[in-house]
C-alpha cells in the first residue's frame, strides 16, 4: 500500500515542480518580452502602409499633371515663343502668391521648411486647412516654370498626410511621439514616390531636420512607407530610374583625386549660394508688400534668368520650370564649358527669384541639376576626361550634400534616380568634401544640429 501511495504522489510532485520553475521563470521571460518590443513596432505594419500607399496615390497626381500634362506643354510653347516666358511666369507667380495670401494662414510657411519646423516645435501637428491650396500653389510655381521641382509639394503633401492620419488613428495606441514619426514617414514616402527611389526618401527623410543628426525613432515606419509609396506610383507610371544614365564601369586613383576636387569647388559654390539665398529669403519674409506682390516680382527675375540664358545660347536647354529633361540634354547633347558654367549660374539666379521670394516648392532639383552641370564643365575642361558620367554624379551629390546637409541621401539619391551604381564611392568622397567645406551652411533655416540640441537654433 505504501510504495502504490507512493508511486500515486510521484506524478503530482513533479507537476508542482514545474508549477514552481514557471512561476519562478515566467515573469524573466514576461520582462525580456517586454523589453524586447518595448516600442511597440508592430504597429507600424498597419499603419505605415496606408501612409504609403495614400502618399503614393497622391503624389502620383501631381506628377502627373505636372510632368505628364502641364509642364510639356508649357516648355513646348516658351522654346518656340521666348517673348511669353516673362509675362507666362509673372501672370502664374502672382496667382500663386494670391492662393497663398488668402487661403493659407502663413503665405511664408509650406514645403520643407513647414514640415521641419512642424517636427520641431509642434510635435509633428501640420495644419491641414491649407492643404489643397499650397498643394495648387506648388503647380502653380513648378508647372508654369518656376526654377523647383515635384520635391516640395511632395514631401509637405506626404508629411501632412502622416500628420493627418495620426489623428484618425489614435486608437491603435498612437502617442504625441508617434506623430512626429508619422510626419517624418510621410515625407519620406513622398520622397521616396517622386523620384522613384525609396532608399533616397528613407535616408533624406531621416536626415532632413538635422544637420548633423538623424531621426532615428522613425527608420522602420519610414522604410515601409516608403516601399509602399514608390510601388503605388510605380505601378503608374513604372519603376525605371528617374534620370538614366550609362554609368562607367570603373575609375581610377587619380579619378578619385579628381573628384575630391570638385567637391571642394562644389562645396565653397554651394556655401555661398544658400547664404545669399538665406538673405534673399529674409529680406523678402519682412518686406512690407503684399505677398503677390513679392510673387509676382519673383516670376519677372525668373523669366529673365530663362530669356537671358535662350538669348545668349539658344538652343533647348533653359535654367527654368522642374528641368528633368535638362539631365538628359546636360549628359547626352555636346554643350561648351561655358554654356554649362553659364547655365548653373542662371540655374541659381532663377532657383533665389523663384524660392526666395516665396514660391511654394523646394530646390532639390536645382541644386542636383546645377552640380550635374558643374561636374559636367569640369570633367570637360579641368580633367579632359571621356567619363563625364562620374563627374556629373559626383557634382550633383557634393552640391545636394553641402546644400541640403544630407551628404548620405546625396549619394544614394544619385545611385538609385540615375541608376549610376558605379559612382557610389566617388559621389562619397565629393559628398564628403563639399559637406564639409560647407560648414552649418544649409537651404533650410529650421534644421537643427543634433537631437540632444532642440533649443538651439539653426
Amino acid at each position: 500500500m505504501k510504495q502504490t501511495k507512493a508511486l500515486d504522489t510521484a506524478p503530482q510532485q513533479r507537476r508542482a515542480t514545474r508549477h514552481q520553475m514557471l512561476r519562478r521563470y515566467l515573469p524573466h521571460v514576461h520582462e525580456d518580452l517586454a523589453a524586447t518590443y518595448s516600442r511597440d513596432l508592430h504597429k507600424w505594419l498597419f499603419i505605415a502602409p496606408i501612409i504609403g500607399v495614400t502618399t503614393g496615390l497622391v503624389i502620383t497626381a501631381i506628377a502627373v499633371i505636372i510632368l505628364g500634362r502641364l509642364w510639356p506643354a508649357v516648355l513646348g510653347y516658351y522654346l518656340h515663343h521666348h517673348w511669353a516666358i516673362v509675362p507666362g511666369l509673372v501672370a502664374a507667380f502672382a496667382i500663386t502668391g494670391l492662393i497663398m495670401q488668402y487661403f493659407t494662414p502663413d503665405p511664408d510657411e509650406h514645403s520643407t521648411e513647414e514640415v521641419i519646423r512642424s517636427y520641431h516645435e509642434h510635435e509633428g501637428n501640420i495644419d491641414m486647412r491649407p492643404f489643397f491650396p499650397k498643394l495648387l500653389a506648388a503647380i502653380t510655381t513648378v508647372g508654369f516654370g518656376g526654377s523647383a521641382a515635384l520635391e516640395g509639394p511632395s514631401i509637405y503633401g506626404g508629411a501632412a498626410i502622416g500628420s493627418w492620419l495620426w489623428t484618425k488613428l489614435r486608437r491603435f495606441k498612437l502617442d504625441e511621439r508617434d506623430r512626429r514619426i508619422m510626419l517624418i514617414c510621410g515625407a519620406a514616402a513622398g520622397m521616396s514616390a517622386v523620384f522613384r527611389a525609396p532608399l533616397t526618401g528613407i535616408v533624406f527623410a531621416l536626415e532632413m531636420p538635422y544637420k548633423d543628426d538623424l531621426a532615428h525613432e522613425a527608420l522602420m515606419p519610414s522604410l515601409i512607407a516608403s516601399v509602399i509609396s514608390y510601388v503605388t506610383m510605380a505601378s503608374f507610371l513604372g519603376g525605371q530610374p528617374l534620370f538614366n544614365f550609362a554609368s562607367a564601369a570603373s575609375f581610377t586613383h587619380r579619378d578619385l583625386f579628381w573628384c575630391a576636387l570638385l567637391g571642394l569647388i562644389v562645396g565653397l559654390i554651394a556655401m555661398v549660394f544658400v547664404i545669399t539665398f538665406r538673405r534673399v529669403r529674409v529680406y523678402f519674409v519682412r518686406l512690407a508688400m503684399p505677398h503677390w506682390c513679392k510673387l509676382a516680382l519673383g516670376g519677372l527675375l525668373t523669366g529673365l534668368c530663362g530669356v537671358g540664358f535662350l538669348w545668349i545660347f539658344g538652343g533647348t536647354l533653359v535654367p527654368i520650370g522642374p528641368n528633368y529633361e535638362a539631365v538628359g540634354a546636360i549628359l547626352n547633347q555636346h554643350h561648351s564649358s561655358l554654356e554649362l558654367i553659364s547655365f548653373s549660374g542662371f540655374k541659381l539666379a532663377a532657383t533665389v527669384a523663384t524660392l526666395g521670394v516665396g514660391g511654394v516648392s523646394a530646390m532639390f532639383v536645382p541644386l542636383f541639376l546645377t552640380g550635374g552641370a558643374i561636374g559636367t564643365a569640369f570633367a570637360q575642361s579641368v580633367v579632359h576626361s571621356r567619363a563625364v558620367e562620374l563627374y556629373a554624379a559626383v557634382g550633383m551629390a557634393s552640391f545636394i550634400s553641402a546644400g541640403y546637409k544630407t551628404p548620405l541621401a546625396a549619394v544614394v539619391f544619385v545611385a538609385e534616380a540615375t541608376g549610376g551604381h558605379a559612382f557610389i564611392i566617388p559621389a562619397l568622397i565629393g559628398a564628403a568634401v563639399a559637406y564639409a567645406v560647407s560648414g552649418d551652411a544649409s537651404a533650410s533655416g529650421d534644421q537643427r544640429l543634433h537631437e540632444n540640441r532642440k533649443g538651439e537654433a539653426a
